[in-house]
């Protein structure tokens, strides 16, 4: 086989990135407490995992926390990037595009220290919020997800052709009308990636949560890492080992389909040179 340093510098690069997923799923299934000693095979763990309320209410306060946040961080972040892509010229546009898009750059313990100070200054001037909590986390992981959002779809909006909109309108159709006609659908891609994307980075989100939360708000990635200080939990590896699996499978069907899809496309365009 001739060698080739680029496949090489490949396989050792997917190496670096998923053998230690592999050994995380392995030990998933060790019978050891111990999760550096191996001691046979069992799935006693991922019963153990079933039965620890503590890190299944926090799985389920960082979805729930995800979902809302990404879908808010959609809304806003699109109504931004339109603004940005259609008004140009507007007074302080610069000044609009940079707040956007600083929290792409702001460290994440400036951004958590500063919505404490902002929640906190909130609570003594109105009263709102009485306590930091899920509703907290929530508006936090809006604020930084919305910049993301607005940069992914901004740059399909800058993408598209402007034409179709402009023939829409020349037919009657209100400026109201052609958005949710024509430019929503054209950008539907982009939402999506926007909201996968939102909804991973407020998923994985531990220094922000850790400064906004409050008691009864905990969430995931605030329990592995308290329980990381005091030694991995076996019941860790198994969650972890679910969510790989998880992705793994929604990235098949993802790819299963799109080949579907292409085989489709490909099939219908030999059927019309034919005919």
């Amino acid at each position: 086989m001739r060698f080739s340093f680029s496949k090489m510098m490949l396989w050792l690069g997917l190496a670096f990135l998923y053998a230690p997923m592999l050994i995380l799923v392995i030990y998933s299934f060790n019978e050891s407490r111990l999760v550096t000693v191996w001691a046979g095979f069992s799935t006693k763990w991922y019963g153990a995992l079933l039965e620890n309320q503590k890190l299944l209410d926090a799985v389920a306060n960082s979805l729930k926390i995800a979902f809302f946040s990404a879908t808010a961080a959609v809304i806003l972040g699109t109504l931004a990037a339109f603004v940005l892509a259609r008004f140009k010229g507007f007074k302080c546009s610069t000044l609009l595009r940079g707040m956007i898009t600083a929290p792409l750059v702001m460290p994440e313990v400036i951004t958590g220290l500063s919505l404490l100070l902002l929640f906190v200054a909130m609570a003594q001037l109105v009263g709102w919020p009485e306590s930091r909590g899920m509703t907290t986390i929530w508006l936090a992981h809006t604020t930084f997800c919305t910049a993301y959002v607005a940069v992914v779809v901004g740059s399909r909006l800058t993408e598209m052709d402007m034409s179709v909109e402009e023939a829409a309108q020349d037919l009657g159709a209100t400026p109201l009308k052609v958005f949710f006609t024509i430019t929503l659908p054209m950008i539907a891609p982009a939402l999506v990636s926007g909201w996968l994307l939102a909804f991973t980075l407020s998923l994985d989100d531990l220094v922000i949560a850790s400064f906004v939360s409050g008691p009864g708000s905990t969430t995931l990635p605030m329990v592995v890492f308290s329980s990381v200080r005091l030694g991995v939990s076996p019941e860790i590896n198994a969650l972890a080992t679910i969510i790989i699996g998880i992705v793994t499978s929604l990235v098949f069907a993802s790819w299963y389909y799109a080949r579907r899809v292409e085989k489709a496309r490909l099939r219908e365009q030999r059927a019309l040179s034919q005919s």
